[in-house]
């Protein structure tokens, strides 16, 4: 018998009704153009405490005995998972201990400790910060609620899946972001066995991607290292629970890249008008890396909001730069009066934003009656950036490689 059962997603979902959100499903123009048919948005990001891991971690909870809520829970995450077990912590009247990584986003630490959870930080990622949860389950004899690796964890995220299929019965493919994989295997678990004619696609960073070379392996393989700015799904190994689900029924695996997933949360906040953390951003970004892969009607969970928003600030900048929206050159002119208002007049002539300019008049490469111009331009995407420098050429401005 395979872990989860459609049964066991039911089963939670009436256990989960009244306490989460049943969160929108918006479509995306933008996506849907580009794909060619409906894209569907599912919105955890709009879910209680910003993330769909409320629903596995009051699955799971609820289910205690009287005397496992007398000794407390203990949990291990970067964020989400630590607001989603501290929120129904408090919903059940349970003592919460969550460890985090250090670095963790500080909007989600005092969010986690406002729902009541006695934080601690420790390691850098959430197999470190684990160890110490499990260290603290085994001297306090509190329970551990694992983020992705318990059935009861796997049926709560799958209620996602049920009510993807009650908002769009004709869906094709489903695409889902994916660290240690109790999301995407709850989900694939409802979704093929009420609809197995649809695609479920799961999507991971780049830079953590453990799930492909475990499933070439047959069983979770941990990974040396991991970078990404996707730290809501950098997990260095799959979850052994999902890691069955997934082999059996999840249809693919594809990474995204870093510049992607900024792609991704830039174009959803902008046109969609949703904030959403990188982690929450990557299953749209696979769709912007290869969208004919994907047959409409397509939809895509946005699994979470929880982001720094210094964190966005960097972010929206990258994504900016990825999108042709930020121009940066050099230039060489004649070192004289008026060369650099030259310059200036032909990139308001391309309607070009000058950010930053600056000067440098003493490397070798210069001649002597020499200055380069160093420029920071915002522009309006790649066509317009190529059309501001054809501009400066055509002024005569020599470019510098």
């Amino acid at each position: 018998m395979p872990a989860v059962t459609l049964d066991d997603v039911r089963a939670a979902d009436a256990l989960l009704d009244g306490v989460v959100r049943r969160t929108p499903l918006e479509p995306s123009a933008a996506l849907s153009e580009l794909v060619g048919g409906p894209v569907l948005l599912k919105c955890e990001n709009l879910q209680h405490a910003g993330s769909f891991k409320i629903r596995g971690a009051y699955t799971r909870m609820s289910r205690l005995s009287e005397a496992e809520r007398e000794r407390g829970v203990v949990a291990a995450s970067a964020g989400n998972h630590a607001q989603g077990v501290a929120l129904a912590a408090r919903l059940l009247g349970i003592r919460s201990t969550i460890w985090m990584p250090v670095g963790a986003p500080i909007p989600k630490v005092e969010a986690t400790r406002r729902y009541g959870a006695e934080v601690h930080q420790a390691g850098t990622t959430v197999d470190e910060a684990l160890v110490h949860a499990l260290a603290h389950e085994r001297e306090t004899g509190a329970v551990l609620i694992h983020p992705f690796d318990h059935a009861d964890i796997v049926a709560g995220q799958g209620t996602v899946g049920l009510e993807l299929l009650e908002q769009a019965p004709d869906v094709r493919t489903v695409v889902v972001c994916t660290g240690g994989g109790g999301l995407v295997a709850g989900i694939a678990t409802a979704v093929k066995a009420i609809a197995p004619h649809v695609r479920v696609v799961a999507a991971q960073a780049e830079g953590a991607a453990a799930w492909p070379a475990s499933l070439d392996a047959g069983e979770p393989r941990a990974l040396a290292r991991m970078a990404t700015m996707a730290d809501g799904i950098a997990v260095g190994r799959p979850g052994d629970v999902p890691f069955g689900l997934v082999r059996e029924l999840v249809d693919d695996v594809v990474t995204v890249a870093e510049e992607s997933l900024s792609r991704a949360l830039l174009m959803l906040l902008e046109r969609s008008k949703l904030v959403v953390e990188p982690a929450g951003a990557a299953a749209a970004a696979a769709l912007l890396e290869a969208p004919e892969a994907f047959e409409p009607p397509v939809a895509v969970v946005l699994s979470g909001g929880n982001i720094d928003p210094l964190l966005l600030m960097r972010v929206i900048r990258h994504g900016m730069a990825a999108a042709g929206r930020y121009l940066g050159c050099r230039v060489r002119v004649p070192d004289r009066p008026g060369a650099l208002s030259g310059v200036l007049a032909v990139l308001a002539e391309a309607d070009a934003n000058v950010l930053e300019v600056f000067h440098t008049r003493t490397t070798a490469a210069l001649a002597v009656d020499e200055v380069e111009i160093g420029l920071q331009l915002e522009t309006k995407g790649h066509d317009h950036a190529t059309a501001v420098l054809a501009a400066l050429a055509a002024s005569g401005v020599r470019p510098v490689a």
